[in-house]
């Protein structure tokens, strides 16, 4: 990494990406989320320290497991699907983070409309 950035400013940062993240640890505990009160995907404060398969409909909880679970055995770095939501494509993807020896710290959730990107022709080069 090249740099430093204050943590306050980093929270910042964070927030204004075009991407709502959450961060969950290798126990399955959720740590953080940025876009607190601007989510597609709302998410309680309350979340924060609780397991990730509790923010989940019954219904999706194996295949937050099965992700989780393939991350851990280094069977994959990245999963995504895409969903309609609302009348918005909604692209929502899941990394595996590793530190600098491989070994599994977490998972980063990054949700993204994407509507409007897909709807992209052609070039813009000017403002």
């Amino acid at each position: 990494m090249a740099g430093e950035i204050p943590e306050e400013v980093l929270y910042h940062v964070l927030d204004a990406l075009p991407t709502e993240i959450s961060f969950i640890d290798a126990d399955d505990t959720v740590r953080y989320f940025n876009k607190d009160d601007k989510r597609v995907f709302r998410r309680p404060k309350s979340a924060i320290g609780r397991k990730v398969q509790d923010s989940h409909p019954k219904k999706s909880r194996d295949k937050v497991n099965e992700i989780l679970e393939s991350f851990r055995q280094n069977r994959r770095d990245m999963v995504q699907f895409w969903i309609d939501h609302h009348g918005r494509r909604m692209l929502i993807r899941y990394f595996a983070v590793r530190d600098d020896q491989g070994s599994y710290l977490g998972t980063l959730e990054a949700t993204e409309d994407i509507t409007d990107i897909q709807g992209l022709e052609g070039e813009k080069r000017q403002l």
